[in-house]
């Protein structure tokens, strides 16, 4: 059961993607301050903070230390027009057409030294400008696969089908509505599974600020994107990308200084990673010991049986039971030794459902 979920990274240029994506995944992709060209996605790994694994390390010095892992995929920035090929055009649209999850950078920040595609900051133009170039693509996409059905000599039972379901969709995109809002039967919905629409997939917006609208609590703009945001189910995160920056390279000591002095309880970029996978539907399951402390990557609502195969195959296969203690549990009473003798030790079968937070040791029998 793969949970390789991709996160894809999009916005116009310069509005701080990469920085977002260096500070997510710790890479050092270069930061540019003018209209790059760069035409290739780039991908990496980001670390889930937990601060669970943190308490499990402390009680167990384990050799090593595995936090739950999300993907994320830059891509280059996008301009007005590039469903028709302006800029780098919209290529690198399908580079992303894998992805889970669209996190769009918009920008509000102000510096005179980037400046804008668009010659001035506006968040909600530019959330606009992103939402029709990623309509237009789905659209293009559409009008070619019905022309190539109707072209074709002959119409079978499931393409006439497919003909209806694509009529149903560039309906809506011709209306600005996407795909996702149609409230598509799930036959229709496998129908559709290889195309990979952009408008199907859930959306995230970040909104990238200075460090005075940190200070402020706001930006010019802020209502608007809100209630934008509000009105497609869309959830908003605000982060100082600049400040992040800073944070990142402070020596471990002055970081929580700095921090306090910002009235910051943890950085920005580990709220993002967290809400990411929160969106993306995932949670983590706990194993612990002196080997290693590890956190497992898994999809709400997976029972025991199925979570076990994370670990191995084998695991699953000859799956007996999952030894279960909640981590609040351990956390409250402080050691396995108590968690037992308090009775809050589980013994549970195949068909549970595995919670957040979960310490599980599996018993099996291959």
């Amino acid at each position: 059961m793969s949970t390789n979920l991709i996160s894809g990274i999009i916005g116009l240029p310069l509005v701080g993607k990469t920085t977002i994506f260096n500070l997510l995944t710790n890479s050092n992709q270069e930061i540019s301050n003018f209209l790059s060209g760069k035409t290739e996605t780039i991908t990496a790994s980001a670390k889930v903070p937990d601060k669970r694994i943190d308490f499990l390390t402390n009680m167990y010095k384990p050799r090593k230390i595995t936090f739950a892992q999300i993907q994320f995929s830059e891509v280059p920035g996008l301009v007005r027009g590039a469903s028709e090929g302006k800029g780098v055009g919209n290529q690198f649209l399908s580079a992303i057409r894998n992805a889970d999850l669209l996190v769009h950078v918009v920008r509000a920040f102000n510096n005179s030294d980037v400046p804008h595609v668009e010659d001035d900051v506006n968040p909600l133009r530019d959330i606009e400008t992103i939402a029709v170039e990623v309509l237009l693509a789905d659209m293009d996409l559409v009008e070619k696969r019905i022309e190539r059905i109707q072209s074709g000599k002959k119409i079978t039972k499931e393409n006439a089908f497919e003909l209806e379901v694509l009529k149903k969709c560039l309906a809506a995109l011709e209306e600005e509505s996407p795909i996702s809002q149609l409230g598509l039967t799930e036959e229709e919905k496998v129908t559709l599974r290889n195309y990979a629409f952009l408008t199907e997939k859930p959306m995230m917006l970040v909104v990238n600020i200075d460090e005075d609208q940190f200070r402020a609590g706001t930006y010019p703009g802020k209502e608007e994107v809100v209630s934008y945001a509000a009105s497609k189910g869309i959830a908003v995160i605000e982060i100082c990308g600049r400040m992040e920056m800073e944070i990142s390279q402070l020596p471990e000591e002055d970081r929580a200084l700095f921090m306090e002095d910002l009235g910051i309880t943890e950085p920005g970029i580990d709220r993002l990673a967290r809400a990411v996978y929160d969106y993306l539907g995932l949670i983590s399951f706990l194993t612990a010991g002196e080997d290693e402390v590890r956190a497992w990557t898994i999809k709400k609502s997976t029972d025991a049986k199925k979570a076990a195969g994370k670990i191995h195959s084998d695991i699953e296969r000859g799956f007996i039971r999952a030894e279960v203690v909640a981590f609040e549990d351990l956390a409250e009473v402080g050691s396995m030794a108590k968690v037992k003798e308090k009775g809050l030790f589980r013994l549970e079968g195949k068909e549970y459902i595995v919670k957040d937070g979960d310490i599980i040791n599996f018993r099996f029998n291959v």
